[in-house]
């Protein structure tokens, strides 16, 4: 899972991105590419790229479903919502609201639209996810 990748006290974007790439560059692996574009729904090149590692752009939801492709016993849903929830919650423990991640991150986001995104009302990348858990990550107590 994405939130599961954090391994260092004060992880930086940049490593956690590498690591979403491996996770999903790998699962992505042991799935047919015309699933990940007839059962997911990305584009062949999209398949390509992510098949290369280059994740960046991949929305959360469609990492997810790639992982579970990979790994039937998990749905798609329930690990965007996993990550959903470990944001709110560590937000909490490291009391952050969504301007203070906005104000941090190198994504052009506003706090609103961290919170949109936050909250599933628009597509998180994982470019952007990176960003905004390292930031929750390093204010945690």
């Amino acid at each position: 899972m994405f939130h599961e990748v954090v391994d260092a006290d004060e992880p930086a974007a940049a490593d956690l991105l590498a690591a979403f790439e491996t996770l999903v560059s790998e699962a992505a692996a042991g799935v047919e590419s015309d699933r990940l574009v007839s059962e997911i729904g990305l584009s062949e090149a999209d398949a390509a790229a992510l098949r290369d590692g280059d994740v960046a752009a991949l929305t959360l939801a469609d990492g997810a479903a790639v992982l579970a492709a990979a790994n039937p016993d998990r749905g798609a849903d329930g690990m965007v919502a996993e990550v959903r929830d470990h944001l709110l919650m560590g937000m909490a423990t490291a009391v952050l609201d969504v301007d203070a991640i906005a104000a941090k991150i190198d994504a052009d986001l506003t706090g609103q639209e961290v919170q949109q995104a936050l909250e599933g009302r628009t597509a998180m990348t994982l470019g952007q996810l990176a960003e905004i858990l390292a930031v929750i990550e390093r204010r945690k107590p």
